[in-house]
């Protein structure tokens, strides 16, 4: 076993300091579409098949929720870009009896909100002010994402810029100054 393996940041590199909870900044995306595939067998594999199905006509996903219900059937939800939602619809349409899912429905009516910065493996308490802002302000979260420098979720459209406001609010990004911009993918 590896003496570092249970150390933070902080222990591991002692002159920066203990690991600070940084939240440096709030993301959000108004193109993506949810997609639920709804009664499909809960058994190994049927995730596997919906997913290959989507990778073979090039569709990314992004989210991705599965809920089992005592009757032997799952719902499979995930997000896809909005530019992708209908070849989605298509391709759920044609595969239905190949896949034996209930039936389905595409949302393009959600957006995704996230919080990224360091920290939040070692410190408590940053996903609970997330969805603490977001309930004060009566948001809706239709799922959630996390990983070690992000904390996502995906809320009602019409809801995507309060909820970006209340997410700055909450972390105290609300200085009045420039915001970076980011190109996806350019390197800029």
């Amino acid at each position: 076993m590896n003496e570092n393996e249970d150390k933070s940041m902080g222990d591991l590199f002692p002159d920066l300091g203990q690991e600070t909870p940084i939240i440096s900044g709030v993301a959000h995306d108004s193109s993506e579409s949810l997609a639920t595939v709804r009664g499909v067998a809960d058994e190994p594999g049927m995730a596997a098949r919906v997913f290959e199905r989507l990778a073979e006509i090039g569709v990314n996903v992004d989210m991705i929720v599965q809920a089992g219900a005592s009757t032997g059937t799952a719902d499979i939800s995930f997000t896809v870009p909005g530019k992708d939602a209908k070849r989605v619809r298509e391709v759920l349409l044609q595969e239905q009896d190949t896949l034996g899912y209930n039936s389905f429905d595409v949302n393009p009516n959600v957006g995704k909100v996230a919080v990224v910065g360091v920290g939040m493996k070692t410190h408590s308490g940053l996903a609970a002010r997330f969805f603490k802002a977001l309930s004060e302000k009566g948001i809706n979260v239709l799922m959630i994402s996390t990983s070690e420098i992000r904390i996502a979720a995906l809320v009602p459209l019409d809801q995507l810029n309060e909820a970006v406001k209340a997410l700055h609010t909450a972390y105290g990004l609300d200085a009045q100054k420039v915001e970076a911009v980011v190109y996806g993918g350019t390197g800029r």
